[in-house]
């Protein structure tokens, strides 16, 4: 086994880092929440990641995007986040979709191909979408919810949907996927109060989403561990 994942070796075993090794995950989104999932799944030793994305880094993503620095303002995200995690493991398979996931691009990907979704996205269509295809093809799943306009990441957890409370997001979600007939799905929310503002765009600080990516993260990994 490579010297990069030695220390978590000793934790989980070199087995299950195997298992790892021959898993494959797909990140729809590849912001603030899935930047730091993707990232954390690299560094847990995955082996084989795809990541859905068509925007470009934006200096507005500087404050809380793991894949954003000076040097990637105005690349593809795509880009930027294979560069990244190539230079964490080169052994690593990067597949890469370079759209935006809605109704009319859904067909371009097979998700019964990997073992894994995590989605990221903050389109509610999209969402929708990914969630009701991944339920009948039965490839497992984790939802984020919102992020946006909170301050209290320690008030983040894993729930199943319909256990949630307080998140706009989260209540929207709830009732579109009961009236599809969905019965279950686990979700990162929050029950803090989002912060009121005088905009439009919602506010982000560096630490929630980044937390919330990691909560995903670590709920694939302990799951393909377990699981397989």
């Amino acid at each position: 086994m490579s010297e990069r994942f030695s220390r978590q070796a000793r934790i989980i075993g070199e087995e299950k880092m195997k298992i790892l090794k021959n898993s494959s995950v797909i990140v729809f989104g590849l912001g603030g929440v899935g930047g730091a999932a993707a990232e954390a799944l690299v560094r847990g030793g995955i082996g084989k990641i795809a990541i859905v994305d068509k925007d470009v880094v934006d200096i507005t993503n500087l404050n809380r995007q793991i894949i954003a620095t000076e040097e990637t303002v105005g690349m593809k995200k795509t880009d930027a986040a294979e560069k990244r995690f190539l230079s964490i493991n080169p052994e690593l398979i990067v597949e890469r979709f370079d759209i935006f996931y809605l109704p009319e691009t859904a067909d371009e990907i097979n998700l019964s191909d990997y073992d894994f979704i995590i989605d990221a996205i903050d389109n509610v269509t999209a969402k929708i979408e990914l969630i009701v295809r991944a339920e009948k093809q039965g490839v497992p799943i984790i939802s984020s919810m919102g992020t946006g306009n909170k301050l209290s990441p320690e008030m983040l957890e894993i729930a199943d949907i319909y256990k949630t409370s307080v998140c706009p997001l989260a209540r929207v979600m709830r009732r579109e996927l009961k009236n599809r007939g969905v019965k279950k799905l686990k979700v990162i929310y929050s029950k803090e109060e989002p912060i009121k503002t005088d905009s439009s765009v919602p506010g982000s600080i560096s630490f929630t989403p980044p937390v919330a990516g990691y909560l995903a993260a670590s709920y694939v990994i302990k799951n393909l561990i377990e699981n397989k």
